[in-house]
């Protein structure tokens, strides 16, 4: 093959001297030997690659377990159940009423004559505040008497008639038959006379009934007439309104739930807030005793003095009770979970694991709710527990912060 062929299939030709061949292997073995490094490199840089790719993947996995297990931990924080140091304050709404308070109305039908109290005035007992004409009733008095008269008449007669009579009798003139009647139309006498007295008497009294006068000492908080109304005794209408303002009365309505902590004689706080910074103290004068089946509730009557007046019957008020402090337990709220099974908590142990414990609900106070029954005071509880969270799940607890 000539040097044209060699150099066109780009193989050098062997020279035919030594120089040139000993040249020629050597430059050769350069080639070899730098086509190996080469490679050697490239094994090393691969190398180098997969190893640092290995090295990452196992930090990142490593790193990725460590991140799991961290978050896998649930941190909660947690309280224990309290006694309650002092009892809870319930506040009622109520109104205020008269200590006594009564319409007054007229026994007798007539026209009003005229009027001696109005609307605020302060009355005693038995002062006078109005006054009725009653012209039929005065008719009927006289009428009365007269007939009352012809009555005691017609005894007197009877009475000598029966006397006469007697005489005769004696004297065999008159039979027997003939004095007994005699002395049977003395009993009627006798009895139309006390029927005429009575009816006497009691248009009398009917008559007293035209002064209309205060049964017992108050203020007059209504006046329903005016000179010259018919009053019509069988109507119903009352003439005024009297109120005894001291002391006064307010009736609240107890929730079933607090029913059996109040007790007569308790004391109580009574609150107007148009009366602002004023308050007013009396005490539960008597309860009902039974709860109303419709409301649950139980009626409360609450006695409030007022010497100086400054209460008015009528007002809107707010009747603030003190309780007793209740020996039972107390939780937040906030430490409940509702399940369909019922309401339960969520109770750690020294060892950090999780156990649900039902539990029985008392009275609710907002932020905070009573338990009858289910905890102890050693129990720790979570606060704001998952919807997630089972019984044996492990909690750390968090660290209070400052």
């Amino acid at each position: 093959m000539t040097e044209q062929r060699h150099a066109a299939l780009a193989i050098h030709p062997i020279a035919v001297d030594n120089d040139g061949e000993h040249h020629e292997l050597l430059k050769r073995r350069q080639i070899v030997r730098r086509t190996r490094i080469a490679v050697w490199i490239v094994l090393a840089v691969l190398v180098a690659g997969g190893a640092r790719t290995v090295f990452v993947r196992m930090t990142n996995a490593r790193a990725l377990e460590t991140g799991t297990a961290e978050r896998a931990v649930q941190y909660v924080k947690t309280a224990l159940p309290q006694t309650p140091a002092a009892g809870q304050t319930l506040a009622l709404p109520g109104t205020l009423q008269g200590y006594v308070q009564s319409p007054i109305s007229a026994r007798a039908s007539g026209y009003l004559k005229r009027w001696t109290k109005d609307i605020g005035s302060h009355v005693e007992k038995g002062e006078l505040l109005a006054e009725l004409d009653t012209p039929e009733i005065d008719q009927q008095l006289s009428q009365a008497i007269a007939a009352r008269q012809q009555t005691a008449s017609s005894l007197e007669l009877a009475k000598s008639t029966v006397a006469r009579w007697e005489n005769l009798r004696q004297k065999d003139v008159v039979s027997q038959q003939d004095l007994d009647e005699r002395r049977s139309a003395l009993a009627q006498a006798t009895a139309n006379l006390a029927a005429a007295d009575a009816n006497v008497q009691r248009l009398r009294q009917t008559e007293g009934f035209k002064r209309v006068v205060a049964p017992f000492s108050g203020v007059i908080t209504r006046r329903n007439v005016d000179v010259g109304d018919l009053i019509d005794a069988g109507s119903g209408r009352a003439l005024f309104l009297l109120a005894q303002t001291d002391p006064l009365r307010v009736y609240i309505n107890v929730p079933q739930a607090y029913a059996q902590l109040v007790k007569p004689g308790q004391p109580v706080v009574v609150t107007q807030s148009e009366l602002r910074g004023q308050t007013f103290k009396g005490e539960v004068a008597r309860t009902s005793g039974a709860i109303d089946t419709a409301t649950r509730m139980m009626q409360v009557e609450v006695s409030l003095p007022n010497k100086e007046g400054t209460l008015l019957p009528g007002a809107y008020v707010q009747v603030s009770l003190p309780m007793a402090a209740s020996q039972s337990l107390t939780i937040p709220a906030n430490a409940l979970l509702f399940r369909a099974e019922g309401t339960r908590v969520a109770v750690v142990d020294a060892q950090g694991k999780v156990k649900l414990r039902g539990v029985t609900l008392g009275r609710n106070y907002g932020e905070t709710v009573e338990v009858i029954d289910g905890l102890g005071p050693a129990d720790r509880l979570v606060l704001n527990p998952s919807d997630s969270l089972a019984d044996g799940d492990v909690v750390v607890i968090a660290k209070e912060s400052a």
